[in-house]
């Protein structure tokens, strides 16, 4: 998959749109959780080391929440560094023409502009004119077509940032793997894991089914599930004897509802772990915020850290619990994706990707 990236390039005197993604948890209106940011500041210094003039662009939160959290942490760590609380205005245009090499300037969150979200041209058109190049470093928020990932490439240079360039090589390696190859699928919501599903069943050796997707297959083998969440939307009956698929054979309950696997199914998949070249893991298997229901995804966590497989992972839940583990450092990879390493791996790209693509096309 070929796109142009930063590497040897001069972006001196440049002014760098850098598309991040710093939507990241807060906690008494404090960052509370890093993971994304420390991924994305190798590529920020980089630039800043050749001379560009960097306007960092982020959506954070669901309601036009500010940016300004995530500006006093990165306040504290990056040189020439400014939050300025606007998206456009004299004010911003008279700030960024006065940028000198090494600044750094980061707007208010994008989705404060509806023209984001509907990857309106005249938005994208807008925001190309504040910069000379464009560099996506959000690969977490590519599988979108928004304006600042999709929009903006059309007018400027665009390049991939260290972050999406590792992210797509990474996850790439996914399609040819080692042998034997375990797929470790939990989380909760399967309408998002049914493509993903689909495409490993004719890749991997072994799929391990846990968390609420497991419910699902419960269900549908008339086995009680109570009140346990279960995704209703899609329909998993074509793929309930496939000998691919392994399912925990004992679980953990809370007033009747399923919450984590149990210590039997905890050795089963252990088993796999350890046979395993190639393991890919993505969604919790239990309730791991629960500190009781946690044993079962901090164990199969662990055993993965420990393997000598080539193990990547991903998913915002999935990266907390390795976190809780105390293993997040121990993986080959750890994706800063979620739905976007979902759509990547079912699909093997992105409207982000794709952008890029077109422009080295172009080129």
């Amino acid at each position: 998959m070929k796109f142009p990236t930063i590497k040897n390039k001069n972006f001196k005197g440049k002014r760098v749109l850098l598309r991040v993604d710093f939507n990241v948890p807060l906690k008494n209106g404090k960052v509370s959780e890093d993971f994304r940011i420390k991924r994305t500041l190798p590529t920020i210094k980089l630039l800043q080391n050749k001379g560009a003039k960097i306007i960092i662009l982020s959506h954070f939160g669901e309601n036009k929440d500010s940016l300004r959290p995530v500006a006093n942490y990165l306040k504290k760590r990056l040189k020439n560094f400014r939050f300025i609380p606007a998206i456009f205005g004299k004010t911003l245009e008279k700030t960024v023409s006065r940028m000198e090499n090494g600044d750094i300037l980061m707007l208010e969150n994008l989705r404060t502009n509806s023209g984001e979200e509907k990857n309106d041209d005249d938005f994208a058109k807008k925001l190309a004119s504040l910069g000379d190049v464009y560099v996506n470093e959000a690969f977490s928020v590519s599988h979108r077509k928004h304006a600042s990932i999709v929009g903006i490439p059309k007018y400027l240079p665009s390049f991939a940032g260290l972050l999406f360039g590792e992210e797509v090589e990474n996850l790439s390696r996914a399609f040819k793997p080692g042998h034997p190859f375990l797929f470790i699928l939990g989380g909760v919501k399967f309408e998002s894991k049914l493509g993903v599903l689909e495409r490993f069943l004719k890749i991997a050796d072994k799929i391990f089914i846990g968390g609420a997707l497991a419910n699902n297959f419960f269900k549908l083998k008339g086995i009680d599930i109570n009140k346990s969440i279960c995704d209703e939307k899609v329909s998993i009956k074509k793929y309930l004897n496939n000998p691919k698929i392994v399912l925990p054979v004992d679980i953990k309950k809370k007033d009747g509802v399923i919450l984590d696997i149990g210590p039997k199914s905890v050795k089963e998949l252990s088993y796999l772990i350890k046979k395993a070249k190639f393991i890919l893991w993505n969604g919790p298997l239990g309730n791991f915020e629960e500190k009781r229901f946690a044993a079962g995804t901090f164990e199969i966590a662990r055993l993965i850290a420990k393997s000598r497989a080539v193990s990547i992972v991903g998913g915002g839940e999935t990266i907390a619990a390795a976190a809780k583990a105390g293993v997040i450092k121990k993986f080959s990879f750890v994706s800063t994706g979620g739905g976007a390493m979902l759509q990547f791996l079912a699909k093997g790209t992105l409207p982000g990707v794709e952008a890029l693509i077109k422009v080295e096309r172009r080129t």
